[in-house]
């Protein structure tokens, strides 16, 4: 029989929370695709601010987080898309009852998110459109941002809250449980935010809705694992430095 894994990150642990055996993806993996929604309109802002865009005023938001596609900020909006696309393509969730509905959620997640990043909306006012840029592409980027904004609501409020077949959640599953429904209702009430919002800037609640996505996956992915067990592990090298040394030799 083999050991049960443990309950605490330790110093001589691993640095993320151990999978159970049905999972047929990593903590990691999941802890990467949360850390890229963060990422998003945060290095949006900045690389847009740092690398300014003539006509556009500096460091005031733009009216949504596609917008920054003609600024400065073209390569983050497009790479972070494409890693996030990439690390959803490869996400295969847990080899139970589940894993269809996993698989489906993610690869449309993944198709979405390359719609959005190869199918840009039309300039900001004072901006060109792009000569090869045409107005169905806007067709294409608005379908596959409401595709995206959905399939992370669905993973929120019903996939992460799922448990293996005939287990009784524990106080630690219940309260993540809570989390992840607060997270896709939080989503939700984003994607009405942009749809009452026609006219006015939706760039805060995209980036809200980026937030809770990111949030529910980093949950997901064990982050409190990993904060603890790398809390530990400085800790601990901290008290005996020679240890690391010993180890990085």
């Amino acid at each position: 029989m083999s050991n049960p894994p443990p309950e605490r990150p330790s110093a001589s642990g691993p640095l993320f929370a151990p999978s159970g055996a049905d999972d047929l993806s990593s903590h990691a993996h999941r802890l990467l695709i949360g850390s890229l929604g963060f990422a998003l309109p945060i290095s949006l802002w900045l690389l847009a601010g740092w690398r300014p865009t003539e006509t556009l005023p500096r460091w005031k938001l733009l009216e949504s987080v596609s917008a920054y596609y003609h600024t400065g900020a073209v390569a983050a909006f497009v790479g972070v898309l494409v890693s996030l696309a990439m690390f959803l393509f490869t996400y295969r969730g847990y080899g139970n009852r589940y894993n269809v509905r996993d698989r489906v959620c993610a690869v449309t997640s993944g198709i979405a998110a390359i719609g959005v990043a190869f199918f840009p909306t039309g300039a900001p006012a004072g901006l060109s459109d792009p000569l090869w840029w045409a107005p169905w592409m806007s067709t294409v980027h608005y379908v596959s941002a409401a595709a995206l904004f959905t399939a992370f609501f669905v993973f929120s409020f019903f996939l992460f809250p799922g448990s293996k077949p005939g287990e009784k959640p524990g106080r630690s599953k219940k309260t993540r449980n809570a989390l992840y429904r607060i997270c896709g209702g939080a989503i939700l009430a984003c994607m009405l935010w942009i749809l009452l919002g026609t006219g006015r800037s939706i760039f805060l609640p995209e980036a809200l809705a980026l937030g809770f996505f990111s949030l529910s996956w980093l949950v997901k992915g064990r982050a409190d694992w990993t904060l603890r067990a790398f809390g530990r592990k400085a800790a601990h090298f901290g008290r005996h430095p020679g240890e690391l040394v010993r180890r990085g030799g």
